[in-house]
């Protein structure tokens, strides 16, 4: 798996300071690696666990229908993070031609909400995964 180097610029990837201060943009793999190195399950947990606890025989079910969902929501959301991070690098490289300084501003904020946005749809993922192997419905095929 690629790491990027230590991280220096004292912020982690989801605030908008770590783009201001020159930190590198996470590929969405390694979004995904640090999702599941802390066991984040997404802001949809509690949701997703009480559909999971109900004992219907449509449970799975309703489970692949959110994840059909969280699916979606995080295609549209990769993609959208492209288009930031190209964003970024041409206005990095606007400051860098015009030898400015940068100013925190809405590139910087639309990288780090769409960091946490793809951070929550892998803990989603991760979390409806697991569910879905643990505990099958009877008799589901």
């Amino acid at each position: 798996m690629k790491q990027f180097p230590q991280n220096t610029t004292g912020y982690n990837m989801g605030h908008p300071w770590y783009y201001l201060r020159g930190g590198r943009v996470p590929p969405p793999k390694l979004i995904l690696a640090d999702a599941l190195v802390h066991n984040y399950r997404g802001y949809m947990a509690d949701t997703i666990e009480a559909v999971a606890n109900k004992q219907e025989p449509q449970r799975s079910e309703k489970l692949r229908q959110i994840k059909a969902e969280v699916l979606e929501e995080l295609s549209k959301d990769i993609s959208r993070y492209r288009e930031c991070a190209r964003d970024l690098r041409d206005y990095r490289q606007d400051c860098h031609e015009k030898n400015s300084e940068p100013e925190c501003g809405d590139v910087h904020v639309n990288m780090g909400l769409k960091y946490a946005h793809i951070y929550n749809g892998f803990g989603h993922l991760a979390f409806l995964d697991s569910l879905l192997e643990k505990q099958p419905d009877l008799f589901d095929f």
